[in-house]
C-alpha cells in the first residue's frame, strides 16, 4: 500500500465531524450546567463548526429561516385570487356565450328568413335571460352552466376545459400526489378512484372497530398502488400522507374570508358531487380527522399581500406552507439529536437549502457519533458519559489549562522536573560521580561510536556513560474542596472551579496514579463527591458557605490515607454556615462569630493532623482576606487571591510544584 503526502494548504477537505470535536463543543456547557442531555440540546440549537471549519447550522437558525420565508410568502400573496380567478374564467365563458348569441341573432337577421329570425330572437332572448339570472355564487354558476345548452361552441369548450382544470386542481389540492398519478379525470380513472376510496374507508372503519382489515394493506397496494407514487410502506404512513393533504385544503378554507370560504367551499362540493366523490371524500375526511387529530385541521395563514393566487397556485403554496409548519414543529420539539432522524432531508433542502439539509444530517448523528466512540451511552432513556467520556472531558479541561503554560515554566515559578529515584523520566544525562548507575545502553554505545567511529570492538570510556534520569515518587493525598454555593455562578466563578476539579482529577489519575484525590462540594452543607459524578455536578440553589462541614468531611477522607496530605479549597465567600452540636445547620449573613469559631476549630484539628490547607480565593473582599490570612496563620498553609481566568494556572502549578518539592525533598512556602 502506497501513500502520498503533500503540504496542507487549507483547501483540502476530508476531516469529518468527529466525536472529539463534538465533545469539545459541549465541554463548557456540560461542566457549567452538569447535564449532558441539555448540553446536546443547546448544541442542536446553536450549531457548531466541523473539522473543516464549515458552519453547521443550528436549529435556532433554521427556525428563523423558516419563519422568515413563511412571512415573505404571506406578505406577498392574496388568497382572494383563488375566488377571483375562477369568477373571471366563468365571466369569460358567459361573455363568450353572449357574443355567440349576438352573432347568431345577427346571422338570422341577415338571412332574410323571417321564421329563422323569429326563432333566433326567441332563443337568444331566453338564453340571455338564463345568463342574466345566473346565481352570484361560484357553485351556483357552475351548477346552472352545467345544465345550460350553449349556443357557442367556443363557450362550451371554454367551460368544459375550466371544469376539467378545476376538478384536477381540486383533487390536486385535496390529494396532491394521488391526483398527479391519475393524469386525467376520465370516467375510468374516476371510477377507480371511487373504488379506492371505498376500500380505504372500509379499512379505516374496520381498524377503528378492532375488526380484521379486509383487504390487507398489501392487497390494497397491489390493486391501487398506482395512486400512491410516494410508495408508503404501511397503512399508517399512507393515511398520514392523505391526512396532511386534506388538512392543507382545510387550511386554505380557514385562511379565507367568510365570503371567499363560502364561495370556494360551495364550488368544491359542487365539483365533488359532479364527480360522484363527495360522499366518499366526506367519509374519508371524517375518518382521517378522527385518526389524526393533530394533522393541522385548524391551521390558518394570514395572507396580506397583493399578488393573487390561482386555485392551483394556492394549493401548491398551502402544501409548501404546511411542510414548513411540519418541519418547524419537528425542529422545535427535537429534544435530542436522534429526533432529527425523522426529517425528510430532500424536502428540507427544498425549503431551507442544501447547506441546512447537510447540517440537519450531521446534527442527527451527534449522539450516535459519541456513542460509537464509546464516550456516551444510553441509560434508562437518558444519555450519560461513559468512564472514557469522563476521562476525555477531564483531559479537555487539563489541556486547556496547560495550554497557557510554557514547558518547564509554570506561572511565574521555576520548575525543575528532574529528580533522583526509581521512576524513569524517559530522559538521559551524562554520568557524574555520585549518580545512581542506571546505565542507558543505547545512549552509552551511541556516544562511544560517535567518539571513536563504528569499528569493532567498541571501546567504552567513562565519558561515554549515559544514565537514566529518574523521579522520586512520593505518595500524596489531596482533597479538593469546591464551593457550590449560589454565589459561584452568580459571580461567574463556577465554570472555572469545575474545570479545575476535572483537570486536577485528570492530572492525578493519569500522571500520579499512586496519589489519592477526594472531592468535597460545600454550600449550606458539604457532601463527598465521586469523581465519576463530577461532569454532572452543579451548584446548589441555596445560600450558605459551610467551610466547617467541608473541612470535617475532608479530614475524615484524609484520615484513611497515607503520605503527605493537603486540602485545596476553591471559594469566593467567607464562612456563613456551620453544623451545630445538635446536627442542625446554622446560617447567617453576614457571618457571626459562632460560625467563624466553629470553622477555626476544624482548621486547628487539620493542623494537628499535619494537613495543609491551600486556599484559592475568587472575588476576595477585605473581610474575606482578613479571614483567610487568619486561617493561613493557624494552619501554615498558603493563600492565593486569583480570578476565574487564572485559577487553573495557580492550582495546577501549585499542585505540580508540591509534588516535585516532595520528590526533591524541598519545601516551598508561599503566602
Amino acid at each position: 500500500m502506497r501513500s502520498r503526502y503533500s503540504r496542507w494548504d487549507g483547501t483540502q477537505t476530508g476531516f469529518e465531524l468527529g466525536a472529539d470535536d463534538i465533545l469539545d463543543q459541549v465541554t463548557d456547557d456540560l461542566l457549567y450546567h452538569g447535564d449532558l442531555n441539555a448540553a446536546l440540546r443547546r448544541l442542536l440549537q446553536s450549531g457548531m463548526r466541523d473539522a473543516n471549519g464549515e458552519r453547521i447550522q443550528g436549529v435556532r437558525e433554521m427556525l428563523e429561516k423558516l419563519r422568515r420565508r413563511r412571512r415573505d410568502e404571506l406578505e406577498q400573496h392574496d388568497l382572494g385570487g383563488v375566488y377571483e380567478d375562477i369568477a373571471e374564467r366563468l365571466r369569460e365563458v358567459v361573455n363568450t356565450e353572449r357574443d355567440g348569441l349576438e352573432q347568431m341573432r345577427q346571422e338570422a337577421a341577415q338571412s332574410g328568413d323571417e321564421r329563422r329570425q323569429e326563432i333566433a330572437e326567441q332563443s337568444t332572448a331566453d338564453k340571455g335571460l338564463q345568463l342574466d339570472l345566473l346565481p352570484p355564487d361560484l357553485a351556483g354558476q357552475v351548477r346552472e352552466l352545467q345544465n345550460y345548452e350553449f349556443a357557442s361552441a367556443e363557450a362550451q369548450q371554454k367551460f368544459d376545459e375550466l371544469m376539467e382544470e378545476l376538478k384536477q386542481e381540486l383533487l390536486n389540492t385535496q390529494f396532491n400526489q394521488m391526483a398527479g398519478a391519475m393524469g386525467n379525470v376520465s370516467p375510468e380513472n374516476m371510477q377507480a378512484m371511487k373504488d379506492m376510496f371505498n376500500a380505504l374507508n372500509r379499512m379505516l372503519e374496520q381498524r377503528e372497530a378492532g375488526e380484521p382489515i379486509d383487504p390487507s394493506f398489501e392487497q390494497f397496494m397491489d390493486q391501487y398502488g398506482d395512486f400512491f407514487p410516494q410508495n408508503p410502506q404501511t397503512l399508517d404512513e399512507l393515511l398520514e400522507q392523505m391526512a396532511q393533504q386534506m388538512a392543507q385544503m382545510q387550511a386554505m378554507l380557514n385562511s379565507m374570508t367568510p365570503e371567499q370560504r363560502a364561495q370556494l367551499q360551495g364550488l368544491a362540493e359542487q365539483l365533488m358531487e359532479d364527480m360522484d366523490l363527495k360522499w366518499q371524500v366526506d367519509r374519508l375526511g371524517a375518518n382521517l380527522q378522527q385518526a389524526f387529530p393533530g394533522a393541522g385541521w385548524d391551521r390558518r395563514y394570514n395572507f396580506s399581500g397583493q399578488d393573487p393566487l390561482g386555485f392551483g397556485q394556492a394549493g401548491d403554496l398551502l402544501s409548501e406552507l404546511g411542510d414548513m409548519q411540519s418541519l418547524e414543529d419537528l425542529l422545535r420539539q427535537a429534544s435530542s439529536p436522534g429526533a432529527l432522524a425523522d426529517v425528510d432531508l430532500g424536502r428540507a433542502a427544498e425549503l431551507l437549502g442544501p447547506d441546512a439539509a447537510k447540517s440537519l444530517d450531521k446534527l442527527a448523528e451527534l449522539s450516535k457519533t459519541l456513542e460509537r466512540a464509546g464516550l456516551i451511552e444510553q441509560k434508562e432513556g437518558r444519555l450519560e458519559l461513559t468512564p472514557k467520556g469522563m476521562r476525555r472531558i477531564g483531559g479537555n479541561a487539563l489541556r486547556e489549562l496547560f495550554s497557557k503554560l510554557a514547558k518547564d515554566r509554570m506561572g511565574t515559578h521555576e520548575v525543575d522536573p528532574l529528580g533522583v529515584g526509581h521512576e524513569r523520566s524517559f530522559q538521559t544525562k551524562q554520568y557524574e560521580f555520585g549518580d545512581n548507575f542506571n546505565l542507558n545502553i543505547e545512549a552509552t554505545v551511541g556516544n562511544a561510536i560517535r567518539r571513536a567511529g563504528s569499528g569493532l570492538p567498541i571501546q567504552l570510556t567513562p565519558d561515554d556513560f549515559e544514565i537514566e534520569r529518574t523521579e522520586t515518587m512520593t505518595r500524596s493525598a489531596t482533597v479538593l474542596m469546591v464551593d457550590l454555593s449560589l454565589s459561584m455562578p452568580m459571580r461567574d466563578n463556577f465554570l472555572a472551579a469545575k474545570k479545575v476539579a476535572m483537570a486536577l482529577h485528570s492530572l492525578i489519575s493519569s500522571q500520579f496514579p499512586r496519589d489519592y484525590l477526594g472531592i468535597v462540594g460545600f454550600s449550606e452543607v458539604a457532601r463527598v463527591l465521586k469523581p465519576r459524578d463530577l461532569p454532572e455536578v452543579s451548584w446548589d440553589f441555596v445560600y450558605g458557605t459551610n467551610m466547617q462541614h467541608g473541612f470535617l468531611l475532608a479530614r475524615q477522607l484524609l484520615a484513611k490515607q497515607t503520605g503527605t496530605k493537603q486540602i485545596i479549597m476553591i471559594t469566593d465567600g467567607e464562612p456563613t454556615a456551620h453544623i451545630q452540636d445538635d446536627g442542625e445547620v446554622f446560617f447567617s449573613y453576614p457571618p457571626v462569630q459562632e460560625t467563624i469559631d466553629a470553622t477555626f476549630k476544624e482548621v486547628l484539628r487539620l493542623t494537628r493532623d499535619g494537613i495543609k490547607i491551600n486556599t484559592f480565593m475568587l472575588d476576595a473582599t477585605s473581610y474575606l482576606k482578613s479571614f483567610i490570612e487568619k486561617l493561613t496563620q493557624l494552619n501554615r498553609g498558603r493563600a492565593f487571591f486569583t480570578t476565574p481566568e487564572t485559577l487553573g494556572d495557580y492550582v495546577l502549578v501549585d499542585f505540580i510544584e508540591h509534588k516535585r518539592s516532595l520528590s526533591g525533598n524541598r519545601r516551598t512556602r508561599a503566602s
